[in-house]
């Protein structure tokens, strides 16, 4: 299975656990007269127009390299990305309007049995951001790592719901707003998770260098191909799951053109087969005076 094809099933699980999420809350926090629940739904369904828009561009990044894109379509996974944060500052601004106003509004205590219904949530989300972390890493994909903290931004607003939900049972009348004052506080969470997920896809779209332990093993690799006496410059940017390379090479500098040309071609394909990672290499040649 390529990485495209994990990173898109991960995000068909997405969008799955989401819908049905999404349902479960929404039921639990109308009859259990839990506004924290609803703004959870709330945040849920948003989450699945959040995963369908990673699956687009997914599929559309994994379209081969064409006339008009000769480096592929990778670069649109971190405007993906961006769209996905969005969707969560969405969310977060939702779930902050309806905690404020309902803090406002008097209400009845929420009925004890929404614990074990958010117990069980957590347990999921956190379960299901794990695994579409994981996939992340795998496949290079900065959406589905978008994608992935939807899920942990899932799973701490329901934390909260739980903890405020809690408060309100133990403490009792007069402390009814504690599920609503949780599910404020988790908005801001949201908000704080929503940075960390555009930094990382903001450098890539501007192309900026974070990858050091990649460009080591490049010039390890390279250092074993023959007629390669060392590398000098070298220049890595991401698009999608790939990674494009800008490298110097350096060879002795009485050999011929044609040998020098074989060589850079060697490096090329060593680098390509050692690190699967990699998209476009291309060679510069360096005589080594």
């Amino acid at each position: 299975m390529t990485n495209e094809q994990k990173a898109i099933k991960a995000t068909y699980f997405s969008i799955f656990g989401n819908a049905s999420l999404a349902i479960i809350k929404g039921l639990a926090g109308f009859f259990g007269n839990s506004y924290a629940l609803i703004a959870d739904a709330i945040e849920s369904t948003t989450d699945i127009f959040g995963s369908l828009l990673v699956l687009f561009g997914l599929k559309y990044a994994s379209r081969p390299a064409d006339k008009n894109h000769p480096y592929g379509h990778g670069r649109i996974e971190p405007l993906i990305t961006f769209l996905v944060v969005g969707f969560l500052i969405f969310s977060a601004a939702i779930i902050a309007h309806e905690s404020i106003i309902n803090i406002q509004t008097p209400h009845e205590l929420p009925r004890s049995w929404t614990l074990y219904v958010l117990g069980a949530i957590i347990l999921w989300k956190e379960i299901s951001f794990r695994l579409v972390l994981k996939k992340s890493k795998e496949t290079n994909s900065s959406s589905l790592k978008a994608d992935a903290w939807h899920h942990r931004s899932d799973a701490i607003t329901s934390v909260a719901a739980f903890i405020g939900i809690s408060i309100a049972l133990f403490m009792g009348k007069g402390y009814e707003t504690a599920d609503d004052w949780a599910a404020l506080f988790a908005s801001g969470f949201i908000l704080y998770n929503c940075y960390l997920i555009f930094r990382p896809a903001l450098g890539e779209i501007m192309d900026e260098h974070v990858y050091d332990d990649l460009l080591e093993e490049i010039k390890q690799v390279s250092q074993t191909v023959e007629g390669v006496v060392d590398t000098e410059k070298c220049f890595i940017r991401k698009s999608g799951m790939k990674y494009h390379v800008d490298l110097h090479a350096m060879v002795d500098a009485h050999i011929s053109v044609k040998k020098g040309h074989d060589i850079a071609h060697d490096l090329k394909d060593t680098l390509r087969k050692e690190i699967p990672q990699l998209g476009h290499v291309l060679i510069h040649i360096e005589p080594n005076e």
